[in-house]
């Protein structure tokens, strides 16, 4: 028994080993039958491949860079692989998927792959690189000092930026904005709702010295409009005509049916500042009006706790809507999150959502910032304030571009988000995401997006990112640089964690 147990135990030994040789012995090649998408194979022992990785393929003294797609485990007999042995046997080995990048883009078979260098990956770049400005974010997951820049014209499209808590999209936007601000004239509305770019016009300490120069010259464009009594910038200031007439009566919650007279009376008001007739600049005013029904709108205004908002004018100078249109403002920062109550927040996001829209015809390229967009343009509204906000969003998504309105969305949760409105964005910057229903919600919207990128988003690391669409030459992973200016919102502080 125990020398035909030692016989087995030297055959299974002899076996493993001859696999191990085999399996060492798996040559990396790759085969493709249209020049552009490529399949190949290589060793598990030692393997450098990986999802978004570069290479380059040689055959035929032709090189071609190519980047690694999906990487997968194959577990078969050996006639399906190329090795350096005669045996067939079971064995495994990586197989994947690429794209061909540079090249004659002429089918080939049984390259050769290898990792490419960093030289090598930056040299296609600059071979490819686009005439217009280049946003220097970070560099290359994937190629080691090779900076990531993106296409500024690119932001001519709608651009989708959706990360979880902690995966650095706060900070990653925000150096977004400075590289769009320092590198292009293009116009900024950020509605803000964390505080978190508040201090966008300050460069922070030690910032590189020389881009710290650079963007001290265009800081001053930054105009900052906070809650009343919130140190920095100019109150958020409106008045009851900024709105428009739907918010107006979403406000008041009147109803056109149920609320017919009030509704009416509403109307009726409406209709005299069109006609130069007497006109209510302030909710409070409606107490003082000789106009029928105002006095009962302004008890609804009042009951319903509207005229306590700090954000009406009353008489004061300096609407935020005047802001909308002002042409020395290079970037509005609305910080929403500063007001005292929600219902103030929806009523603001609400007002300059629709005055951008109704200004559409001036034609001046905007890029508006809408930051936790599930709070503003939610895939179910609850209430019609927020509804009005969603429609304009949706309106802005599908017809903006051609006004030159460009929307910026970023949110935690991309389901929660009007799915009209993500569905027209052609640019994604997707950083850490462990959601499962979240990344098939994504894959299904962005199926341009190569799926073996999008898998690699649970495995992200703070400030790591996919960014594919019009802002980059190919959907590729990078990682998030350094910033300019300061942070304006802040963590909590974890002390309460640290041992007694």
């Amino acid at each position: 028994v125990m020398a035909a147990e030692s016989a087995v135990g030297d055959r299974l030994a002899e076996y493993r080993a001859t696999r191990w040789e085999l399996e060492r012995s798996i040559l990396p090649l790759a085969t493709s039958v249209d020049g552009r998408r490529f399949r190949f194979q290589s060793s598990l022992y030692g393997l450098e491949f990986e999802p978004g990785g570069y290479v380059v393929l040689e055959e035929g003294g032709r090189q071609r860079l190519g980047q690694v797609l999906t990487v997968g485990l194959f577990q078969g007999d050996s006639g399906g692989l190329s090795i350096g042995g005669d045996l067939t046997m079971h064995i495994r080995a990586a197989m994947g998927d690429g794209a061909v990048l540079d090249g004659d883009f002429r089918p080939f078979h049984d390259a050769m792959v290898r990792p490419a260098e960093s030289a090598e990956v930056q040299a296609w770049l600059d071979s490819v690189r686009s005439r217009r400005a280049n946003l220097e974010i970070g560099e290359l997951l994937h190629a080691p000092g090779v900076p990531a820049a993106l296409d500024a014209g690119g932001f001519d499209r709608h651009t989708f930026l959706c990360g979880q808590s902690g995966s650095g999209k706060t900070y990653s936007l925000g150096l977004l904005l400075e590289r769009l601000l320092l590198e292009t004239d293009l116009r900024m509305v950020i509605l803000d709702p964390n505080s978190d770019y508040v201090r966008l016009g300050e460069t922070r300490e030690g910032a590189d010295p020389e881009l710290a120069a650079r963007y001290a010259k265009v800081a001053g464009g930054v105009s900052v409009r906070r809650g009343e009594g919130a140190e920095g910038g100019q109150p958020i200031r409106l008045r009851f005509p900024d709105l428009s007439p739907a918010a107006r009566a979403a406000l008041l919650r009147l109803d056109p049916i149920a609320d017919r007279e009030e509704y009416a009376a509403l109307s009726a008001i409406l209709d005299a500042r069109q006609e130069g007739q007497a006109l209510v600049t302030d909710l409070s005013e409606l107490f003082d009006s000789d106009l029928p029904g105002a006095r009962g709108l302004g008890l609804r205004a009042a009951n319903l706790g509207v005229l306590d908002w700090s954000i009406w004018a009353r008489g004061r100078t300096g609407s935020l809507v005047d802001d909308l249109g002002r042409d020395d403002i290079r970037c509005l920062v609305v910080d929403t999150g500063s007001l005292d109550t929600r219902e103030e927040q929806r009523v603001v996001a609400e007002a300059v959502l629709s005055n951008l829209w109704e200004r559409r015809a001036r034609r001046q390229p905007i890029l508006i910032v809408i930051d936790e967009a599930h709070n503003i343009c939610p895939a179910q509204p609850n209430d019609p304030v927020t509804a009005l906000a969603a429609e304009h969003a949706v309106r802005i998504a599908a017809e903006g571009r051609k006004y030159g309105l460009y929307l910026l969305i970023s949110t935690q949760r991309p389901q929660k988000v009007q799915e009209n409105v993500i569905a027209q964005c052609d640019n994604l910057l997707l950083m850490r995401m462990n959601s499962t229903a979240d990344l098939e919600f994504v894959r299904a919207v962005f199926s341009f997006v190569p799926p073996g990128l999008l898998d690699r988003a649970p495995t992200f690391r703070l400030g790591q990112a996919l960014v594919a669409g019009k802002i980059g030459s190919h959907a590729g992973h990078v990682r998030f640089g350094s910033r300019i200016a300061e942070e304006g919102g802040a963590d909590v502080a974890s002390s309460w964690a640290n041992p007694h």
